[in-house]
């Protein structure tokens, strides 16, 4: 979201790797990710690499007209609609792995807020977990993290109001020195967890899971042994639970099974498992932004702020990057998530904690954003105040289909073919499906010109939401294999890696199964005061 802290998010902008700062176009600088060997941008050879890069695995495409973009941009935010079956808390379990995934080194503003050092220290295209960890705690910048003992993370407390007492423990550790805004600084690896309160509240809850795992290690392992004991278990249960849990959910179970069964055909086909993998740029800047998607307007939050009341405006306003806390230093307790709301955890086996009509469901995944997206805060793209509403720079569909015209990404007819060249039977979408769609963003306003335009060279970003929305809102065909693959190269390259340890099973879950809900479920000790500590129905 923010450049001057990596690339932006996945939940406004996604990874990019060219600033999108309209009218910042680099004109014929090299472009960094086109080639293997092509050289890197000016800005990047003046401080260190990290140790990562963005490739390309379609091939070059064309850059989309303005007006062509901006015209899209309009009609997909004009309002989502229609409620899928995902519980809501997915899109962001969604948004917490792609910040796990890659803060690109070629969209910061060096010498603004990151230095080199921590640079090489940005995230990895890997499921490691680099940004609940960092460094590890034997690293000097990374120490901060961690509580006295060295093994556990740390947490932060919430303010007491009305009602409400403090809670030790549910809110991210803040700096706590300085001025004020500085006092309200997540202490964390990735700032970008702190943009909105439920990416923030998912990150307190991957540190209190840690914690727990660090708990239950035998009092026989010997302390220089505890950290890496336990960060191994988390990982890997992490592995498990998006592998069988969060990508059945947003992409077609048959082409994850195909593609974690009989490996990738486009995502680095041919290396070896433990080689630094690659971020497509058709993964980051289109097929992993469906996230945009299902995003809500509004959330029935917890019992102070339930339906109809907390709306996406108080997510980013009670966060510390996206807003202010709501003018205090740390989270007002009344603002501590339900996670029975966003999560179902009768259907996750889990006792009945929340009647099935409090759970939110998330969007479905369409070219329809919520409206809110149509008018982003200009500090959440780093813009200036001064941008006026309904201004296009503020649109994030804009933001999108620009990203990836600058970029020059492959269409998804271009897709279609690549795919077919390595093997994979992959059915294009019609023009009809194209252009009318099935419930998505209505292309009324497009010329007859322009609807040839966009059937002949669809933006990759719209094609694979289409492709969803003419499914049954997963992601499928193109828009799947790359998601479905990008993730099966990212854990295969981890460290700790479910792919390179088969006989794994999870031991915190429910046998063989382990979901988001058996996550919260351990991380909060299975305590209704954890899971929904507002108490009420």
């Amino acid at each position: 979201m923010n450049t001057r802290h990596g690339s932006e998010t996945f939940f406004i902008e996604g990874e990019g790797v060219v600033n999108t700062q309209l009218g910042g176009r680099r004109g014929d600088q090299p472009d960094p990710i086109t080639e293997p060997d092509a050289p890197p941008a000016p800005a990047v050879r003046r401080a260190a690499a990290p140790p990562f890069r963005f490739s390309r695995v379609g091939p070059r495409g064309r850059v989309v007209p303005e007006q062509l973009a901006l015209t899209l941009a309009k009609a997909m935010t004009k309002g989502g609609v229609g409620r899928g079956d995902v519980p809501a808390g997915y899109t962001y379990l969604g948004q917490f792995i792609d910040h796990d995934l890659t803060m690109d080194a070629t969209d910061v503003r060096l010498g603004e807020d990151v230095t080199p050092a921590e640079l090489l220290q940005g995230r990895s295209p890997t499921l490691d977990l680099d940004s609940l960890y960092g460094a590890g705690p034997a690293d000097a910048g990374s120490a901060g993290f961690y509580a006295a003992d060295g093994v556990r993370l740390k947490t932060g407390d919430t303010i007491r109001t009305g009602p409400d007492r403090a809670k030790a423990g549910h809110d991210l550790p803040r700096v706590g020195t300085g001025s004020r805004k500085e006092r309200r600084r997540a202490l964390i690896p990735d700032p970008r967890n702190d943009e909105n309160l439920i990416v923030a509240q998912t990150h307190l809850a991957m540190i209190r899971f840690h914690n727990r795992v660090v708990d239950k290690l035998p009092a026989s392992v010997p302390p220089a042994q505890r950290f890496r004991r336990a960060r191994r278990s988390v990982t890997l249960h992490y592995h498990w639970l998006i592998r069988h849990d969060y990508l059945p959910r947003i992409v077609d179970p048959a082409v994850v099974e195909d593609v974690f069964t009989h490996g990738r055909r486009l995502v680095d086909p041919a290396v070896a498992p433990t080689e630094m993998p690659r971020m497509p740029v058709e993964f980051s800047v289109a097929a992993f932004r469906l996230g945009h998607s299902m995003v809500r307007p509004v959330y029935d939050w917890n019992r102070r702020f339930p339906q109809g009341i907390g709306s996406l405006d108080y997510m980013f306003q009670f966060s510390a990057l996206g807003g202010d806390l709501g003018g205090e230093d740390r989270l007002l307790s009344n603002w501590i998530a339900d996670w029975r709301r966003m999560y179902d955890f009768p259907a996750g086996g889990h006792p009945q904690l929340a009647p099935p009509d409090q759970v939110n469901r998330a969007q479905r995944i369409d070219t329809l954003l919520t409206d809110p997206l149509e008018n982003l805060p200009p500090s959440t793209f780093g813009g200036s105040a001064g941008i006026p509403f309904d201004d296009r720079r503020r649109n994030l569909a804009f933001r999108n289909l620009v990203r990836g015209s600058m970029l020059k990404l492959a269409s998804g007819q271009q897709m279609v073919a690549a795919l077919r060249a390595a093997g994979v039977s992959v059915q294009p979408l019609s023009r009809r499906q194209i252009v009318q769609g099935s419930g998505g963003a209505k292309l009324d306003g497009l010329t007859g010109r322009q609807q040839d335009a966009l059937v002949e060279r669809t933006p990759l970003w719209f094609y694979v939401l289409r492709e969803a929305e003419t499914g049954d809102g997963r992601m499928r065909r193109v828009g799947g294999r790359l998601v479905a693959e990008t993730f099966h190269r990212a854990m295969e390259g981890s460290r700790f890696s479910l792919l390179r340890n088969p006989d794994f099973r999870p031991a915190h879950g429910r046998g063989d199964t382990f979901e988001m809900t058996d996550l919260l479920f351990f991380a909060f000790a299975g305590r209704a005061t954890g899971i929904n500590p507002l108490g009420g129905a």
